[in-house]
């Protein structure tokens, strides 16, 4: 696997550790929610937030990308988790739908070959599709992971590194054609904030979901240093890590609540002859009602009323009306 592709958290700023990590919802950090790590000891339980001690300096190699897991960790991970693997000409071809769709002609960014692409020169927009317009469209990948829909910084089925140009994730997609065509760096800048506010996921377990936002952090840097030839600012890549710890979340995608929040309850009841004690379960569970759950609701943020809501309000039926 290439080193191109290693996030290293020990050597990353330790503010930027922190946004990362973080959990909106609870206000405290992500959860591991999976019990691959809990021979590491009782900070790696799952019901434990991954703190940054827990996987820097001696820890530094705990968690790792699915591509360089052992066969018999990826098999344990989907049993106990259904973790999938895509290839990345799969997820290629998936997102060339949608953006078929979108820009009313096939292969706007790349055509497809049997098991790969080759990309295309330039993106051509055609009449009444602006390329502003397409950086803002929202897109979500459910149940992320490492998020290889959004973004492609490495084959997933090789680990090899993947050049800017060559990328075919949503949020590389948005990218490429910022690059194209901004005509400042002020420019260039204000709409990959965009892009990255527009770029939405949740994932259960806390290690591939950590995964996933360290690859979008990383993508907006390689983007960022193909366009200037360096790198950015710490004040902005705070505020990338900021969206992006706001965007890709975690969240039991069945409950749309924070994982294994969910509980018994107990009640106090003030009568004349004292307090009484109840215990209830919860009724979202019990009638397998997403809308009466006692856990926590996840939230995201309204980027247009900067805004905190709660996910559940963005859904109508059982679709997500707001995406």
């Amino acid at each position: 696997m290439s080193s191109h592709i290693d996030f290293n958290e020990t050597k990353t700023n330790r503010e930027i550790m922190s946004i990362l990590l973080s959990d909106h919802t609870t206000n405290k950090n992500i959860m591991w929610c999976t019990s691959d790590y809990s021979k590491n000891g009782k900070c790696y339980l799952p019901d434990s937030e991954i703190l940054i001690e827990n996987i820097t300096g001696n820890n530094q190699d705990i968690i790792r990308p699915r591509i360089s897991k052992l066969k018999s960790e990826k098999r344990q991970r989907s049993k106990d988790m259904a973790e999938v693997f895509t290839p990345s000409w799969i997820c290629n071809k998936q997102n060339n739908l949608v953006d078929n769709d979108w820009f009313r002609y096939i292969g706007a960014f790349n055509d497809e070959t049997e098991n790969g692409w080759i990309t295309k020169d330039k993106v051509i927009f055609p009449e009444n599709r602006m390329w502003k317009s397409y950086v803002a469209e929202q897109r979500m990948e459910i149940t992320c992971g490492e998020a290889p829909y959004l973004t492609s910084r490495y084959d997933t089925t090789t680990g090899e590194y993947i050049e800017p140009k060559n990328r075919i994730g949503l949020l590389d997609r948005k990218l490429r054609v910022i690059s194209e065509n901004a005509l400042s760096d002020e420019e260039w800048i204000d709409s990959a904030l965009i892009a990255l506010k527009s770029i939405y996921g949740y994932e259960f377990q806390g290690d591939s979901l950590l995964i996933a936002r360290e690859n979008l952090y990383l993508t907006f840097c390689d983007y960022y240093a193909d366009k200037f030839g360096t790198e950015p600012s710490l004040d902005l890549l705070k505020t990338v890590a900021t969206i992006i710890s706001w965007n890709l979340w975690q969240m039991d995608g069945l409950k749309m609540v924070v994982p294994n929040s969910c509980g018994i309850r107990k009640n106090i009841k003030v009568t004349i002859f004292g307090d009484e004690e109840t215990f209830e379960d919860c009724e979202g569970c019990l009638k397998n009602d997403i809308h009466r759950h006692n856990g926590l609701y996840c939230k995201v943020m309204d980027w247009e009323k900067e805004k905190p809501i709660e996910f559940i309000k963005l859904m109508k039926g059982n679709v997500y009306g707001g995406f």
